[in-house]
């Protein structure tokens, strides 16, 4: 299965525009932003479980990330709610599971295999800091070579410089409405700008977006998987 799977395009989704698609766990279900295989897949999903549903054990063999968009989120580790990150490291395992159900921002097999960091922030009580810019508020949440994952909180009217994205950039709206001169991406709007794309963000309303940069494959390693 190949869904928004060339890293060389842009790709924007709004996740509500798609349908809920069953998963091999009875109550758990996805929306499938990215998806690069067949059940074992490099992916990018919206996954919903109900409440009582459940995954067996399984083995994350290249790493999982989730961000808990509502709801709580359970494993053998603990209790997760609303505002959560969790990072999974390559050859971890567990049997995830949400008593009152919960809906998830999920990543899997894009981590590093040398990046062996298990994380667990609560981003309601974590310190921000002041961005590049006025109005803007940044949580970094992982870093690894050229990856960089961090929450962004944009205070309404804030404008930021024009960029380039080595390695790419991917970009999930969490609330409000996060903008750029190719368009307009309310909450819910999954964005991929591919390796060497320029933009010149802002956000008129405010907005807080789950970024990540320079985690996508480059031209070289795209052209040795065709």
């Amino acid at each position: 299965m190949h869904i928004n799977a060339d890293f060389s395009m842009r790709a924007v989704v709004q996740h509500q525009d798609l349908p809920w698609v069953s998963s091999p766990a009875g109550g758990v279900e996805r929306r499938m932003l990215e998806r690069d295989g067949d059940e074992v897949a490099r992916a990018t999903s919206i996954v919903r479980y109900l409440p009582g549903a459940r995954f067996e054990r399984h083995l994350h063999e290249l790493g999982e990330e989730i961000f808990v968009l509502e709801g709580t989120f359970s494993d053998e580790s603990g209790d997760y709610g609303a505002g959560t990150y969790l990072r999974n490291p390559p050859g971890s395992s567990h049997a995830p599971h949400s008593a009152t159900g919960c809906v998830l921002f999920v990543k899997l097999r894009h981590i590093n295999p040398a990046d062996q960091a298990h994380l667990a922030i609560d981003t309601t009580t974590a310190t921000w800091y002041p961005g590049l810019v006025p109005g803007l508020s940044v949580l970094p949440l992982s870093e690894f070579g050229t990856e960089h994952t961090a929450l962004v909180r944009w205070a309404p009217g804030t404008c930021f410089n024009p960029h380039r994205h080595y390695g790419g950039e991917e970009i999930f709206v969490i609330d409000g409405v996060f903008e750029d001169e190719f368009g307009r991406y309310p909450a819910g709007t999954w964005i991929r700008s591919p390796h060497l794309s320029q933009h010149k963000p802002f956000s008129r309303e405010g907005c807080t977006i789950l970024v990540k940069t320079g985690h996508l494959p480059l031209p070289a390693d795209i052209a040795s998987r065709k």
